[in-house]
């Protein structure tokens, strides 16, 4: 799959495309990638998808913003994954807040990426105060000679699949009720940083994964981590938050503790997929209450295992 950046100039190259977030790229979303990749093999021309980073509710009010499902890394593998041919990633600042419906239609949708056949969900919304509507798009499909379609919305259980939905369910430490919407087990990935030590110091060394953003669950987990150079699958326990115990008010942290590991993980891309919540992140007082909470983990961690074989 390619994917560009930045500006935009005037293509020869005309695409099926979509344009969205696509944060968590859950089952609607593939729903909506499938239909554009079969399109641009019927209309012969490549599949395209425009995405925006960063979020645009992060832009506009970043302390209000909900906590992300995916990185831009993360949803690029899938929009792949997916038959996708290219992504283009707009930059979302002030510039580009400040585009007429009329304005983003011209440059980014007409002229930049050349829209054979265009599809969207009807609530669909674009441009400065999010003034332009399916009804506009349909008037200028007909002004510009491209295709528009409305995606329906994609339901599991009667429920609407949305990333609001999944977040939700995650908060709530909902494992199976995320992955039912999203078609897949939760999972997170980061490179593997130095932290502190503490792990180490406590006899159960972690790998950590700094957040840069608030995640959307919480808590000590039962988790299988993927190492993205061997696709080697290691289990373990995991802790996301920010470690109260060890001081207030941290940056959100990602640690895991790989069952029956020794090895250098340092600077390594490593997936985590959730499978069970064990409990909520709690403050405990001091080191040894904290070594004891760990090794009940650990221990529990190594039930579910025995029996899931």
């Amino acid at each position: 799959m390619v994917v560009t950046h930045g500006a935009l100039p005037p293509r020869r190259q005309r695409h099926a495309l979509t344009i969205g977030t696509f944060d968590g790229v859950h089952r609607g979303h593939e729903a909506i990638l499938d239909r554009v990749a079969a399109e641009a093999a019927a209309l012969g021309v490549p599949s395209c998808v425009l995405t925006f980073e960063p979020h645009p509710r992060e832009f506009f009010a970043p302390a209000l913003a909900p906590a992300r499902l995916t990185r831009l890394r993360e949803k690029l593998e899938w929009f792949a994954q997916a038959g996708i041919a290219r992504t283009h990633v707009a930059r979302f600042d002030a510039k580009l807040a400040a585009f007429s419906p009329e304005r983003f239609l011209e440059e980014m949708v007409v002229q930049g990426l050349q829209a054979a056949w265009l599809l969207v969900g009807k609530d669909f919304r674009f441009g400065a105060r999010r003034a332009g509507d399916f009804a506009l798009l349909a008037r200028a499909a007909d002004r510009h000679g491209f295709a528009l379609d409305a995606m329906p919305d994609v339901t599991q259980g009667g429920e609407r699949v949305s990333s609001s939905g999944i977040r939700a369910a995650l908060e709530a430490g909902d494992l199976e009720g995320a992955a039912a919407l999203l078609g897949r087990r939760y999972t997170m990935s980061g490179r593997v940083a130095h932290g502190e030590g503490l792990g180490r110091k406590l006899g159960y060394p972690t790998a950590n994964l700094p957040l840069r953003r608030r995640p959307p669950l919480s808590g000590i987990f039962v988790v299988e981590a993927e190492l993205e150079e061997t696709e080697q699958r290691l289990r373990g326990a995991a802790s996301v938050g920010t470690r109260p115990t060890i001081r207030e008010h941290a940056r959100p942290l990602l640690e895991v503790h790989l069952l029956d590991f020794e090895g250098d993980l340092y600077g390594r891309h490593l997936r985590v997929t959730f499978l069970e919540r064990l409990r909520g992140e709690q403050k405990f007082d001091g080191l040894e209450a904290l070594r004891a909470a760990i090794a009940a983990d650990v221990a529990r961690t190594r039930e579910y295992f025995a029996r899931h074989g």
